[in-house]
């Protein structure tokens, strides 16, 4: 007997960043898929067995070039994707080493502050993640007090 959660596809992924060359200012990677024309999170469908974390950095390395050091795992995202439902399960991650080359998958990538990188992703479910992230590296913000 079959459930729906059978029938839900498992994706996983990170909210890459770095301390900027030359300034330390906190930048997020965003990849750009040409297939969708969008701006988002590199993340990928699991391979059947594989562990979501495994699944996350391994997606990173395909579409970013970058080797990095998973921290937090991050709240997953349910959404419906192509008539079927999709769950994304996300970690921050630090990147460590960077050698990006274009593929048909994904074109460019961008470095961008976190108020940049809220504002060029293209689905308005990704947009949270800017603000977990945050909240993994430096703690939650109070309520009411700076964006």
């Amino acid at each position: 007997m079959s459930t729906p959660e059978d029938t839900t596809v498992q994706a996983a992924g990170c909210i890459l960043w770095r301390r900027a060359p030359g300034t330390g200012e906190l930048e997020l990677c965003l990849v750009h898929r040409p297939k969708y024309d969008d701006w988002s999170w590199p993340k990928g469908k699991l391979k059947r067995g594989e562990e979501a974390r495994a699944g996350a950095l391994r997606e990173v390395a395909e579409e970013t070039g970058c080797r990095a050091v998973p921290g937090a795992e991050l709240p997953a995202v349910r959404y419906t994707a192509n008539g079927r439902p999709k769950q994304v399960r996300y970690w921050a991650a630090e990147a460590v080493t960077c050698d990006f080359t274009p593929t048909d998958e994904v074109d460019r990538v961008l470095w961008l502050s976190p108020e940049k990188a809220r504002a060029q992703l293209t689905q308005p479910h990704d947009r949270p993640y800017v603000d977990a992230l945050l909240d993994a590296l430096h703690g939650p913000r109070p309520a009411g007090g700076p964006e």
